[in-house]
This record gives structure tokens, C-alpha cells and sequence, in this order.
């Protein structure tokens, strides 16, 4: 729900222990729980919830909506489920031989895992008062998502039996170029979940969204269409020019961040090659039962590589030959992916996933849908890879089983994989309207777009629209290269290249909402920073969860017949 609204997939974590803390404290009011929820049991919760929750990045769903988008393909659900498993099944193999490497030895930070570890002993009591720190988070978490879903249900649930319904948006009765605002899509939404997604992020991505959303809707727009470059207004006319430079600037941005990290790739590299058979042997460790055995990666990589071919072939008609080569591939990206993480805290998928998707671009011309599904496999290894670890990092500094982790992760994808298929087909049953003002699906329209250009040619593409990637790549590596040569203390007031280049495919309306959220968030944040510390995140996934699972809840009573769409 939150990456069709908002083009982003939430790192749940943080939701799920305080979720998690706040449902067994019902559990234990009502008897049926008979002891607390320990920050061990809390932390396998969160393992497989984050394991589940990914299940939406890494190109999954961007793959599959883009998939929809460009082409009539649409596979059978079970296989489609099996293909979402056991990408994601590889990279949580793909991560084992490398946590005494990144974890052990070199201690990478992954910022979010120790941010977890520390919450986790927040709530739970470690600190001074954490149990009531612990309750006071949790029943912040309680009230914000009954809001939010009290908010969804009055807005969206039609039928003849409601008293009244709030409205989806808010405009002003202001014109801009000859068109009243709202026809440049710069309206305010009544979408609790738009406030709450970018207030979990950086104040530097909510002005960046605000600053790429007005430049995009309220100049170039109108500029385009005085120029006859675009035919109409509405957000469908424009994001269909906007959608170019968009993804440019993310590709750019990306390809400059991962080509700056040269030095984390030689390391995954020189750290791959020790594995290899003529590698470089040290003496083997003495084995210890909460580790991950070494042979797991081996065998999970023969066992499920074959699969992933043979669905290659099936699903998407991708050669066998280039499924033999994709595989691999996969495996050494989602390596890189994960030492970058661990510096950075930014998994690279908006780098990882165009480089597959050029270098199949050219070993298989014209297969679009091979095109997408390719860099479905890069992106869903590396993320998935990536954030095992990051759960690692979490039990590390919380005296957690690895071996049990990584099983309580191949649960969580195993359980992902099986809703997030159901989950689409529900929420979305007409897949037309991806792309629109309801479901903008801006990842969606990046990943097709960028498949496009690297299966037909960029010269298939109108001039100006040309003109427009080569800008936009121009702006993306600019504004990677300043934010990372720009001093800590001034980096805030570089504009984001992701906030750019998302503000440019979302309606302008998301990217107001979600600088309101973020604006909010920071201003608690340098005024109240206590009370920030103890409401932010809870209430911003309160509100997530609650319209989420109501938007849900609705769907349901759709298909049910009991509510109008």
C-alpha cells in the first residue's frame, strides 16, 4: 500500500518491535500471555517481519507493477509467489558467507541495525523506565493507527449507508498559467500515510520533494504545455514527459553513488574471491552453534539457482543461457550491496538494477519483460542480502543466534512472498491503474521507463524527451557529487537526487504532503526532541499501519460487494 502511494519501501523494524512489544502487552492484560516479551524474542519478530516487509523492495513490486505496465504478460500467481521466494531466499544465503567479514571482523556500523538494537532496549527495560517508555510508545503506536484508519474508512468506504465521506483532497481556488491548481495535481491530499512516510525519513528528502514537486508542476509543466511538448494537463499527461528526466536523475545519482564507493567494491570483491577454492585460506574458525554454518551458502546457492533459471525461462522467456549468467551476477551484486549498506546505510538498488537491465538490454534486444524481471533478480538479492545483516547487526549487539536469525529471515520472505502477491491482485485488481493520480507507483514507472530505453534505444524516444534523460543524468551525478564532497555540517541543504527524481513522478499533491510530514517531524524534532524521540516514529507508523490495513480491510468489503469502488 505504502509503496504504491509513495514509490518507497519502508524498513519495518522499528514498526514491528514497538508492534510487537504493544500486542503482547494486550496479550498479557487479557491472560493469555503469561510472561513479558523478552528484547531476544522481540528481536526474531523483527527479523522475520523485516524479512516479510522487504518483500516490496528490491524491485519486487517496482518489477512486477512495471511488468503490468508495458506488457499483457501477467504470470499465475503460485509461480509468481515461488519466483518473489526464491530471489529473496538467495540472498539471504547470499549474506552468510560474508557476516564474519562485515559484522565480526570489520564491525561495519548498519546504522538502522544498531538504531534497532537500541529501541529494542528502550522498550524493553534495559535502560532506566523502559517498560514505561516501552507502554508510552506503544500506545502511541495504538492511537495514531486507529486515527488513520478511522481517517481511510470515512474518506474511501462508498456506500449508500455512510453518514458522509471526507474528501480525498483539498484545493485552493487559485489558477496558475490559465488552470485552476488542482489541474497541475498541486492540491493537498487527505492521505495520512503520505504525512507519515517521509516524517520517518530526513527533513533534507522532504524539501527536496517540495522543491522537485514545484519545479516540475508549477514551472516545467506549463512550460511544456505552452510548447505543445505535453497535450493536456492532469498528473497521466505530465509524468508521461516528467518520467525521463525522473528516472534519469535516480540512475545518475545512483550510478555515481556506487561508482564513489569503488572502494567498498574492491573490498566485497577481494573479500569474494578469499572464498573461492584458490583463495586466500586463513585457519578455519572453530565452529560455534549460534553461527551459521559455512556450508549453507554452497548449497542454498545450488539448490534454488537452478530454480530461479528454470522460472526465468518460463515466466518471462529469458533465455536459458542469459538466466545462467543473471544468477551469478546477482550473487557478486547483492556482496557490494551488502558492504555498502553497512557503510552507508543506503542498499543500491537505483544502481544495481539499471546495470543489469543495460547489460541484458544488449545480450537480449527487445525482451522487455526479460529486461525488467533481470534486474527483478539484482535488485531482490541485493536487498534482501543487505538487510539480513542488517538484522544481524542488530543481534550482534544484542547477544542473538545468527542460525536462528537467518532461519526466522527465510520464514519472513517465505511469508512475504505469499502476501504480497494476494496483497497486489487485491488492492489493485485492474492494473491500468498504475500510474494514476490513486496509485502513482513511481518506482513502477521508473523501472519501465529505464527498460524501455535500454530495450528499444533511447532514439525511440521524441527529442525533447532525449534532451530531458541527458539533463536529468547530467542533475543526478551533480547532486550525488555534491552531497558526497560537501562538508556533514552543510550536507543538509543539498538537495536530495532521490527526492528530485521521485518529486518528478508523483503528483505534486504527494510531494506537499509528504514535506508537511517531514516539516512537522523536524520541528519536533529541534523543539521537543524528548517528546520527538518518544512520538515520532510510533505515531508515523501508527499511521502507517492504520491506513494501510484499513485500505486493506476496504478492498476486501469491495471485492465482497459490500462497498463501491
Amino acid at each position: 500500500y505504502v509503496f504504491f502511494k509513495t514509490g518507497w519501501s519502508m524498513g519495518v523494524t522499528l514498526t514491528a518491535c514497538i508492534l510487537a512489544f504493544a500486542s503482547f502487552q494486550a496479550l498479557q492484560a487479557a491472560r493469555i500471555a503469561k510472561k513479558p516479551l523478552s528484547v531476544l524474542e522481540n528481536n526474531a519478530l523483527t527479523t522475520v517481519a523485516s524479512g516479510a516487509g522487504y518483500m516490496t523492495g528490491g524491485g519486487n513490486m517496482a518489477a512486477f507493477g512495471a511488468l503490468l505496465m508495458v506488457t499483457t504478460v501477467r504470470p499465475p500467481s503460485v509461480p509468481l509467489i515461488a519466483w518473489f521466494a526464491v530471489i529473496a531466499a538467495l540472498g539471504v544465503f547470499a549474506a552468510i558467507p560474508i557476516k564474519r567479514q562485515l559484522i565480526d571482523e570489520e564491525q561495519l556500523p548498519f546504522p538502522t541495525g544498531t538504531a534497532t538494537a537500541e529501541t529494542l532496549r528502550s522498550i524493553h527495560g534495559e535502560d532506566a523506565g523502559g517498560d514505561v517508555e516501552g507502554s508510552k510508545k506503544a500506545k502511541a503506536l495504538a492511537w495514531a493507527a486507529g486515527f488513520g484508519a478511522l481517517v481511510a474508512f470515512f474518506r474511501d468506504a462508498k456506500a449508500p449507508w455512510m453518514p458522509f465521506n471526507l474528501p480525498s483532497a483539498i484545493s485552493l481556488p487559485v489558477t496558475l498559467a490559465g488552470h485552476a491548481l488542482k489541474d497541475w495535481t498541486l492540491l493537498l491530499k487527505t492521505e495520512v500515510v503520505l504525512f507519515a512516510a517521509v516524517a520517518l525519513m530526513s527533513f533534507r528528502t522532504g524539501w527536496s520533494l517540495l522543491l522537485g514537486g514545484g519545479l516540475t508542476y508549477a514551472v516545467l509543466a506549463p512550460a511544456l504545455l505552452a510548447n505543445g511538448a505535453i497535450t493536456g494537463t492532469g498528473y497521466k499527461a505530465i509524468v508521461a514527459w516528467t518520467l525521463w528526466p525522473g528516472a534519469a536523475v535516480l540512475v545518475g545519482s545512483g550510478l555515481t553513488t556506487f561508482a564513489l564507493d569503488y572502494k567498498s567494491v574492491l573490498k566485497s570483491l577481494s573479500g569474494l574471491t578469499a572464498m573461492l577454492p584458490w583463495g586466500k585460506k586463513t585457519a578455519a574458525p572453530v565452529e560455534d552453534p549460534e553461527e551459521c554454518p559455512g556450508w549453507w551458502f554452497p548449497v542454498g546457492f545450488l539448490a534454488l539457482s537452478p530454480v530461479v533459471i528454470f522460472l526465468m525461462g518460463w515466466l518471462f522467456q529469458i533465455p536459458f543461457w542469459a538466466g545462467l549468467i543473471a544468477v551469478p551476477l546477482a550473487v557478486l551484486m547483492g556482496f557490494i550491496a551488502a558492504r555498502v549498506t553497512g557503510e552507508t546505510d543506503v542498499t543500491p538498488t537505483k544502481a544495481l538494477g539499471p546495470v543489469t537491465q543495460l547489460i541484458f538490454g544488449i545480450i537480449t534486444p527487445g525482451n522487455i519483460s526479460g529486461n525488467i524481471m533481470s534486474a527483478n533478480v539484482t535488485g531482490g538479492i541485493g536487498l534482501h542480502s543487505a538487510d539480513l545483516l542488517t538484522t544481524l547487526k542488530t543481534g550482534k549487539l544484542l547477544g542473538a543466534s545468527a542460525r536462528q536469525q537467518a532461519r526466522a529471515q527465510l520464514f519472513g520472505v517465505l511469508a512475504g512472498a505469499a502476501v504480497v502477491v494476494p496483497a497486489f491482485n487485491l488492492i489493485i485488481p485492474d492494473p491500468s491503474v498504475l500510474g494514476g493520480d490513486d496509485w502513482p507507483a513511481p518506482s513502477c514507472l521508473v523501472w519501465a521507463g529505464v527498460s524501455k530505453a535500454f530495450s528499444n534505444g533511447i532514439g525511440a524516444l521524441p527529442e525533447s524527451a532525449r534532451l530531458a534523460v541527458f539533463v536529468g543524468l547530467a542533475l543526478g551525478v551533480v547532486l550525488a557529487l555534491m552531497e558526497r564532497l560537501t562538508p556533514k555540517h552543510l550536507k543538509a541543504w543539498i538537495p536530495s537526487p532521490s527526492g528530485i527524481g521521485i518529486a518528478m513522478v508523483i503528483p505534486g499533491s504527494n510531494a506537499v504532503a509528504m514535506f508537511i510530514g517531514s516539516a512537522v517531524a523536524e520541528w519536533m524534532r529541534k523543539k521537543r526532541p524528548l517528546l520527538a524521540e518518544r512520538l515520532v516514529v510510533p505515531v508515523s507508523s501508527g499511521l502507517i499501519a492504520g491506513e494501510s490495513l484499513m485500505g486493506i480491510l476496504l478492498a476486501l468489503l469491495m471485492f465482497a460487494g459490500l462497498l463501491s469502488r
